[in-house]
């Protein structure tokens, strides 16, 4: 039988994450997708939180991601054609130095999954379409899995590692026998759709219905880059929708009272049910669960796309180090950490749609806690050592050695482990025994970076070619103070001016201590092995 390391079933911005984070970092998979093709343009989930900004800055997507996406404009809400209210969901802000990305963007899913499969294609990476996970069966050795292609042509492959990341309906988790305990809400649902119209203007969500109890019955929001407004409408319980242009023409013209508003195309159309469901286990012997497959949410606060991209953010390099040689013990971490995140998560889009139904004044806010910039893995097998460990690692602007300006989200960049080196135990620059140990000059018994690029700069465009990193540790070491200028002071605010950090290939504190042993003990915990000094003589 053919053989991979990592099968990933789904092929929806979760797996699509995973697969550009494994294919960053040189690990062979096979990604496949049940459908036929790549989604339609759906709009789908549409709402990109300041912490999923910060993954996709990491993952080399950022750039197309803010060109096409905008922030959520503000509401308008009407009694026919006279505006009666008017607010945001989400307040404007400004850039900070440790938080670049502040704004929630909006952005249509179809456009966010053609951005990550171009990415993947650059990487040497594909989606096998119409190809749909019908059997597993794995051992302590790995997992045997059937595949069914088109015209049911069945494939039988072995894989060390499965994941399903495969919709709330996942296959993978059923397969599991996984139990998906929740609620389905069949007196809640929507008609969703993808429509046109020359009649309103594209600065504002209208929203139409009765605004006294927060009750909206039919709402058209632009979606940026496009000229598609998405439409959403309440049903009844037991409504069947007429889901023609028509039909939705229908619908907003009683909303409004009249038929000053004419619709012109309709491009997508889906009835969304409420579903607040999450599995039992993330985890099953080598079979994982991701996204909506291991937790579904309410559409309020926009939590669910952007969970499951922090789960595979979270699994990515998890799996690459355990491939790689790091201990099987590191992928208990995954449940241990994102389980918890997601029931909290979830009860956070919970509590929003509850005020939503009862109509609650402040039900359109949104504050920092839907951001997901405060998750945090404290008090975790692997955020044990420092008071800030398992905190999300800021930015910070600085320079280089050379005095080019960059920013410690481009140090960070890349699938490594970081150590930063901020003085010694009595506040002044490392020393050449704190360089040696982690990866100095030649010779050393280093901790060193595998095959890495920096943002698309060497290291020695950024300060860092004399530092002699090894060849296989997969660690690299940042002496602030000497790689990095911190004329401004934002280093220090945001990690302090001695000891080490030790932060995380997905961007969170590991360690932060004033103790050489406890580094090293922390990166043997993520397989990290130092390098073999070189023969002398």
């Amino acid at each position: 039988m053919n053989h991979t390391p990592v099968l990933i079933a789904g092929a929806g911005p979760t797996g699509l994450t995973l697969a550009v984070d494994l294919a960053r970092r040189g690990v062979a998979f096979r990604l496949v997708d049940a459908s036929p093709e790549a989604r339609p343009n759906g709009s789908r989930g549409k709402g990109l939180q300041p912490r999923t900004l910060e993954v996709f800055d990491d993952l080399g997507v950022i750039e197309p991601t803010l060109t096409t996406a905008a922030p959520y404009p503000p509401m308008q809400a009407y009694a026919g054609d006279t505006v009666v209210w008017q607010g945001r969901l989400h307040e404007p802000a400004e850039p900070t130095p440790a938080v670049p990305y502040p704004v929630v963007l909006m952005q249509p899913q179809w456009r966010t999954e053609a951005i990550l499969r171009e990415r993947l294609a650059g990487l040497g990476g594909r989606v096998e379409q119409g190809v749909a996970l019908a059997g597993l069966e794995q051992d302590a050795g790995g997992v045997t899995v059937t595949l069914e292609g088109p015209a049911g042509a069945r494939e039988r492959l072995t894989a060390d590692y499965v994941v399903g990341a495969d919709g709330g309906g996942s296959t993978v988790r059923k397969l599991l026998g996984v139990g998906f305990a929740g609620t389905t809400h069949e007196s809640e649902r929507m008609l969703i759709g993808d429509v046109t119209t020359a009649d309103l203007d594209r600065d504002h969500w209208h929203v139409w219905g009765d605004l006294a109890a927060q009750k909206l019955a039919v709402g058209l929001c632009p979606l940026p880059g496009t000229d598609v407004f998405q439409f959403t409408a309440a049903l009844g319980q037991d409504e069947t929708p007429d889901r023609t242009l028509a039909g939705y023409q229908e619908r907003l013209d009683a909303a409004r009272g009249d038929a000053r508003v004419r619709l012109t195309d309709l491009s997508w159309t889906s009835v969304y049910r409420v579903n607040i469901r999450m599995a039992d286990r993330f985890r099953v012997g080598r079979v994982f669960l991701a996204g909506d497959a291991a937790h579904v949410h309410s559409p309020a606060g926009g939590q669910g796309l952007n969970t499951g991209v922090q789960d595979a953010y979270n699994l990515g390099w998890k799996l690459a180090r355990v491939i790689d040689g790091a201990p099987a013990a590191l992928l208990d971490t995954y449940e241990e950490e994102r389980l918890p995140v997601a029931a909290d998560v979830l009860g956070l889009s919970t509590a929003l749609h509850e005020k939503a139904r009862r109509g609650d004044a402040d039900a359109a806010h949104r504050g920092e806690d839907t951001q997901q910039l405060l998750l945090s893995y404290h008090g975790g097998s692997l955020a044990a050592v420092g008071a800030r460990a398992g905190d999300r690692a800021p930015d910070a602007p600085c320079h280089t050695a050379a005095g080019k300006a960059t920013r410690m989200f481009d140090v960070l960049r890349g699938p490594q482990t970081t150590l930063l080196l901020l003085g010694s135990a009595a506040g002044a620059a490392p020393t050449g025994e704190d360089v040696a140990r982690y990866g100095g000059g030649a010779g050393s018994a280093g901790l060193g970076s595998r095959g890495l690029g920096f943002g698309g700069l060497g290291f020695g465009g950024l300060g860092f070619g004399g530092l002699g990193f090894g060849s296989d540790a997969g660690v690299r070491v940042c002496r602030v103070g000497t790689d990095l200028s911190d004329s401004g002071g934002h280093i220090r605010a945001a990690y302090g001016d001695r000891g080490y950090v030790v932060i995380r290939p997905d961007g969170y504190i590991g360690a932060v201590t004033e103790d050489p042993a406890q580094v090293e003990g922390y990166l043997a915990l993520l397989g990290h092995r130092p390098a073999a000094p070189a023969a002398t003589g």
